[in-house]
């Protein structure tokens, strides 16, 4: 049975880092599509960045691009966020599926089949 777990939201000021961690339970080390998603109040699920467990390509949204890292330490694949702002403000989820990242479809929700609960993030001024 496939789980995730969220860890490492907070509440934080802005200009400082979080770093948010996703453990996985039942799935190998590699070989897999770990996506990290948001959802801000009233706002659709937009998709953060992914990474190809094992094979190490990642993907990350415009919006993010340079403020955002993924990295992955075994069966857990972290999120690290820079020089936060108020408008990272969300539930902050990741999800698996069974396959490598795709250019085409790692940011769409659909795509993925296994989610973790999430993780609140908090960013004031």
């Amino acid at each position: 049975q496939v789980q995730l777990e969220e860890s490492g939201g907070g509440s934080v000021q802005a200009g400082r880092s979080l770093r948010l961690g996703c453990a996985a339970s039942g799935l190998s080390y590699s070989n897999n599509c770990i996506g990290w998603f948001r959802q801000a109040p009233g706002k659709e699920r937009e998709g953060v960045g992914a990474i190809t467990t094992g094979e190490g390509t990642r993907y990350y949204a415009d919006s993010v691009k340079g403020r955002v890292t993924i990295s992955q330490e075994e069966n857990t694949v972290y999120l690290q966020i820079d020089s936060l702002r108020p408008d990272d403000t969300a539930m902050y989820y990741c999800a698996a599926s069974r396959r490598w990242c795709g250019l085409s479809w790692w940011f769409s929700s659909g795509q993925y089949v296994y989610w973790g609960p999430g993780t609140q993030v908090t960013v004031s001024s």
